[in-house]
């Protein structure tokens, strides 16, 4: 069986989510909206589909927006995609990096035959799954194709909902929109998260829905001290001190070791979260995430630092440390370029002098519990000085927005997704070339040498999330576009 149904974690409900007073207003604005539309879905399923349940933005959105509208009546079911022709997701990565304007533009008639191929296997086995009345809720270029034929046979409404672009129109991304053309082009309604992403051939249908935070998820709940510690000890990111020891997690995160290999995190020394300035980017092993960079850029830093007039400062940046993490690549099956930008990273790090290497830690970051990731990443996120994400290009970036959401401040690059939310100088500092690493390292000297103002910032960007990014918005949304569509 090559599609799966995801089964969705219970979650917290409205009634929970409406405790909190940062949150009653936006719960009962959605009860409010979405109250009179539900009884005109009644009878039909809205099936979500995307390529895979671990791993990225959408893969951790889902289960909750899959929650709530089943909370709220609108029976919602999702399924993850897969192949037993393996080359099937090299391509749709190729595909992925043309969008964001990577790559070399040809994609050639065995590519897509490829993917029709595989689309049709897809279709047919879901089609089977599906009643007449039903809505198709397709994320992303890799169930695309199975989606639209699965909607032309079966006379279905359907909506492909994009959670990538580019806000440039280049060679690779005329590539890929010119492979996907016939697919999307069949559905009712497209969805982005940003305007500039819309191909030509969608704009009659398309929509705007920015992706959102689940305030109550294990990644963006607020903990007091005492749980961060023993979240970060249970992972084996910090040393345990006393007798007294949490659990340990499944399994430990794991750091790259001088020689190469992966070890505890707490190998060959400790990692200093809560003594020492600590920089950190937590994303997929993906090239467009802009790690080497922003390790280069690090390193910069450090090396400007020693120069430093102010002594203060001069000891901060000496002290800093930068946390570059992800997860395991062999547990995101649609990404096999993982393993390879990983490997770069650690030729890199091999190649540093030890006085600097000792400041860098790349950490693999394991997927066996999606609950434990989860607290590793956001135990990460909490304790940091300053989170970073250094995309080259970025759909939206909900690291981003986690990071927000904690008022945790931010450096982040100008990519198009990432401008959707951070307002430059108002909510985190901005780079405007996630390539160059000499302005990396300026802004992240900016960042350390002024707290009151990056304070200031990771108060402003809280506020934002607060008003804009959070799930209730999202769901608001669907539900309006899934009423339109049924009349």
């Amino acid at each position: 069986m090559t599609i799966k149904l995801v089964e969705i974690p219970e979650g917290p409900s409205l009634a929970e989510y409406a405790t909190s007073m940062l949150l009653s207003d936006a719960v009962e604005d959605l009860r409010a909206t979405v109250g009179p539309l539900v009884p005109g879905l009644a009878g039909r399923t809205i099936w979500m589909a995307n390529s895979t349940a671990r791993g990225g933005g959408v893969a951790e959105m889902l289960p909750r927006v899959v929650g709530v509208l089943n909370e709220i009546g609108v029976a919602t079911k999702w399924v993850v995609i897969g192949t037993d022709k393996l080359p099937f997701f090299d391509l749709t990565k190729r595909m992925h990096n043309l969008i964001h304007g990577a790559g070399t533009p040809e994609l050639s008639a065995a590519d897509r035959a490829l993917y029709d191929e595989v689309s049709t296997d897809l279709a047919r086995e879901l089609r089977s799954w599906v009643g007449p009345e039903d809505i198709l809720f397709i994320h992303d270029p890799q169930p695309a194709g199975m989606g639209a034929k699965v909607k032309d046979e079966l006379g279905l409404k359907g909506v492909w909902r994009c959670h990538i672009g580019l806000d440039r129109d280049l060679p690779q991304t005329r590539a890929a929109w010119s492979l996907l053309e016939p697919y999307i082009s069949r559905y009712d309604r497209a969805v982005f998260t940003a305007r500039e992403y819309i191909p030509a051939v969608l704009t009659d249908r398309a929509r705007l829905i920015r992706p959102a935070l689940d305030p109550f998820g294990y990644k963006n709940r607020e903990f007091r001290a005492p749980e961060l510690v023993s979240i970060l000890v249970a992972a084996g990111l910090v040393r345990a001190e006393g007798d007294v020891l949490p659990e340990p997690f499944s399994r430990p995160a794991e750091r790259l070791q001088p020689d190469g290999s992966f070890r505890p995190a707490t190998e060959p020394d400790d990692l200093g979260i809560f003594f020492r300035p600590t920089i950190t980017q937590i994303s997929r092993w993906d090239r467009l995430k802009g790690w080497k960079a922003l390790l280069d850029g690090f390193v910069l830093l450090k090396q400007r630092g020693e120069t430093e007039s102010d002594p203060e400062l001069r000891g901060t940046i000496g002290r800093a440390r930068i946390l570059m993490g992800g997860p395991e690549p062999a547990a995101v099956a649609d990404d096999p370029e993982a393993k390879q930008v990983l490997e770069e990273l650690r030729s890199t790090y091999m190649g540093l002098p030890p006085a600097i290497q000792r400041d860098v830690a790349l950490l693999s970051l394991p997927m066996t519990s999606h609950r434990e990731n989860q607290l590793m990443v956001s135990a990460l996120q909490y304790c940091s000085t300053i989170v970073v994400q250094n995309s080259v290009q970025e759909g939206f970036g909900l690291t981003v927005t986690e990071a927000m959401w904690k008022g945790t401040p931010l450096v982040v690059s100008n990519a198009c997704g990432i401008r959707q939310q951070v307002r430059p100088g108002v909510d985190g500092l901005m780079v405007d070339d996630a390539h160059d690493s000499s302005k990396i390292a300026a802004a992240l000297r900016e960042s350390l040498a002024d707290p009151t103002n990056r304070a200031l910032m990771a108060r402003n960007a809280r506020r934002r999330v607060r008003d804009q990014f959070l799930i209730f918005n999202q769901i608001k949304e669907i539900v309006q576009l899934l009423a339109e569509m049924v009349g």
